[in-house]
This record gives C-alpha cells, structure tokens and sequence, in this order.
C-alpha cells in the first residue's frame, strides 16, 4: 500500500501525463553560467538528485517548494522559456478548467446560479463549497505533503505553489459543485438527469486532470480530493432539508454562521511561513457566513426570488430577450460584487492599518494574521451579503427581473 501510495505520488508521474498532452520541460539559461539548454523529453534525474527529493520530502514541518524558492533555487536567476506548448487545444482547455477552482469563478458563476436561474440551487452550492474547501484546506496545511517538484514537472501557477498540496481542492471543489447541483437541481427544474450526469463528470473531470497538466498536484492529491469531496457529501446528503429548514427560519441561524466561520477563520492552523492557504480558506468562510446571513434575511422578508409555480418547473425558452436580460444581469451583479470587494477592502485595510499603525506603503503587512483574517473575512462576507440581499432588488429596480 505504502509502495502504491508513493507511487501515485510521484512528480515523474505527473510529467509523463504533461508530456502525453504536449507539455514539455525546457531548461533555462542561468545567468551564472554560459551556453543554453534544451527541450527535455525525459527529466535527467540522477540516483542524487532522487535522494535529495526524498530527503527533503522527509521533513514535512516546511514545504519542499517553499524552501526550494527560498534558496534561490528557481525563478530570479533564469531567463528564457522554461515549457514548450506543442498541444495548445489541450493547453488553453486545461487552462480554462484549472480557473474554475479560482475566485474569479466563485464569485461570477456560482452567484450567476442565484441571479438567472434559483436562489435555493446557489444556497445548497455555496454551503456544500464552504464545507469542503474549509476541510481540504486545513487537511493540506496539516498533513504537509509537498507539491511535484519542478524538474521534473511544468509548474504553470505560481501564486499557490508554497502551499502543501494533498488533498487538491480545485478536486474537492469540482467534485462538489457538480454533484451537489446534479442532486438537487431534480427538486426544482425539469432535465433529463443522465444529461446532467455526463455533465458533472465532465466539468469535474476537466478540473481534476488540469491540475495534473498545471503541475500543481500529483495524481494522490487528486484522487484523494475526489473522494475526500465524496465522502463529505455522502454522509451530509441526508442532512441537506434540516440544514436548510435550520438555515433560512431558525433565529440563530445568521448569527451562528457569523460566529461560527469567523472562529473557523482565527484558529486556523499555523504555519512556519506564510501561505496563500489561510487567505483563501478566509474568503471561502467569510462568502458562506454573508450568504447564509443573507438568504436568512430574504427568507425574513417573504422575499426569495425563487422560480414561482409547481415544483419542479420547466426550464425558459432560450430566447435572444432571455439571453440578453440573462448577460445584463451578470454584467451588473458582477460589477456590483467586483465594487463592493474593492471598497470593503480598501476601509478595512485603512482602519486595520490605523488601528496597528502600520504604514500604508506596507504592502506585506497584509499578511499578518490580525490583518488578514478581520480585512477578508469583512469584505467577503458583505460581498455574501449584497449578493443575496442587494443585487436582486437592484434587477427589479433596473427592470431586469
């Protein structure tokens, strides 16, 4: 079992599926040294090197990666290419499905899902997320097992590789996005569910092999995060109508959501350097807490914006008015997100900054924990908020719904 474990553990693993899609490792030219090099179909991995690796993987209290940047090892001394795109229709597909574990995703599409088509179906997506990521985040920043290595893997992303990498929750997140949406979409719209099952295995699928062809997890990370998302929801899914019930009428309910996440987001596991891990897990806790709250207050209000009729109901005709009216109110909700994000932001770095006295220039006080963990999780739970509470009465006001 060990040996298996290791085995799909393997950076060469991944570099061979990178090669298979026409990905390749180019050597580049270090300023210290003279001549070029070239385009290499098979890593030149000696017995050494090998046990380097293994050594390093064996201290698992710092990131392989981390510490390999932090040496010097990679980035500021090369120049010139270091992959070669021979396949760029893979490429560009890979591309597109790795950002769909981004925030540009989260906060476009998800929120798309409550503006066009049903508020509840958006409420059941943003709940199963939040659990799941929280989950694999704090398992990534607990077990400590490192990302592929570069050589022998193509790393494509930068921002996330001092992050530990098993479980992958661009898996989790796939996997629990579709599904929860293929379980609960029948309850609401009539489709033809083995459509919608092909579907949720594509789209997840997509996701799970492009962070294999991004570099970012080995073939561990992956499945682990697919069946780590699995469980999580086999074991809730008979929980899912009391949690709503609790969630929309209960008085507690939005206060608890608050309490809850943002305890949740200080005791965060620690680490000996800093990682984009506890930021994101804040952003992903503080859209759940404004949401539940939101959802919470329209239910208060009598005033859902779900699909009106008998339940299930049939799809909209496609029309070029309804696709029209569908892109004008992704286009203001978005802005008005994208407004509301950068406003919290910037008042509550102002304040957070004044009330440590931090000069404004510093950038990289950010990353403190007193001012990271109350500046996101501020700003996204209002970006929750507006976007259950605001963005729809701003339609009907627009005249958009």
């Amino acid at each position: 079992m060990l040996e298996l474990l290791a085995y799909l553990h393997d950076p060469e693993l991944v570099a061979r599926f990178q090669r298979r899609c026409g990905l390749f490792l180019v050597e580049a030219v270090n300023h210290s040294q003279s001549g070029s090099h070239t385009l290499t179909g098979t890593p030149d991995l000696t017995d050494k090197s090998r046990g380097q690796l293994k050594k390093g993987w064996d201290h698992q209290d710092n990131n392989s990666n981390y510490e390999y940047k932090e040496n010097g090892c990679t980035g500021g001394g090369t120049i010139g290419p270091q992959y070669e795109v021979r396949n760029w229709l893979l490429h560009i597909l890979f591309l597109v499905s790795s950002g769909l574990g981004h925030e540009i995703f989260y906060i476009t599409c998800l929120p798309c899902i409550h503006w066009n088509l049903d508020p509840f179906l958006c409420r059941r997506l943003v709940n199963m997320w939040t659990m799941v990521m929280y989950v694999g985040q704090v398992m990534k920043d607990v077990l400590k097992l490192p990302r592929p290595l570069s050589p022998p893997v193509v790393k494509l992303e930068t921002r996330v590789d001092a992050e530990y990498g098993l479980p992958s929750t661009h898996a989790m997140a796939a996997t629990a996005i579709s599904f929860t949406f293929l379980l609960s979409a029948p309850l609401r719209i009539q489709f033809q569910f083995e459509v919608g099952l092909l579907i949720a295995v594509t789209l997840s699928s997509l996701v799970c092999l492009s962070r294999l062809y991004t570099g970012m997890h080995s073939v561990l990370d992956v499945i682990c995060g697919t069946l780590i998302s699995a469980t999580l929801m086999l074991l809730t899914y008979p929980y899912w109508e009391t949690f709503d019930h609790f969630q929309l009428t209960s008085p507690v309910s939005p206060i608890l959501a608050l309490v809850l996440l943002l305890f949740l987001s200080y005791t965060y596991p620690e680490l000996d350097h800093y990682s984009t891990t506890r930021g994101d897990t804040i952003t992903i806790l503080g859209v759940g807490a404004g949401c539940s709250m939101g959802y919470w207050v329209n239910e208060q209000l009598g005033e859902t914006f779900e699909p009106l009729g008998v339940l299930p109901v049939i799809l909209p005709t496609l029309t070029v008015k309804a696709l029209v009216l569908g892109m004008a109110r992704f286009l203001v909700g978005v802005v008005a997100l994208v407004g509301t994000r950068q406003v919290m932001k910037t008042m509550s770095l102002q304040v957070l900054y004044a009330w440590y006295r931090v000069p404004k220039g510093d950038i990289s006080a950010r990353r403190r924990k007193e001012i990271e963990v109350p500046y996101k999780f501020a700003t996204y739970t209002t970006v929750g908020l507006v976007n259950c509470i605001l963005v729809n009465r701003a339609f009907i006001l627009l005249g958009l719904l």
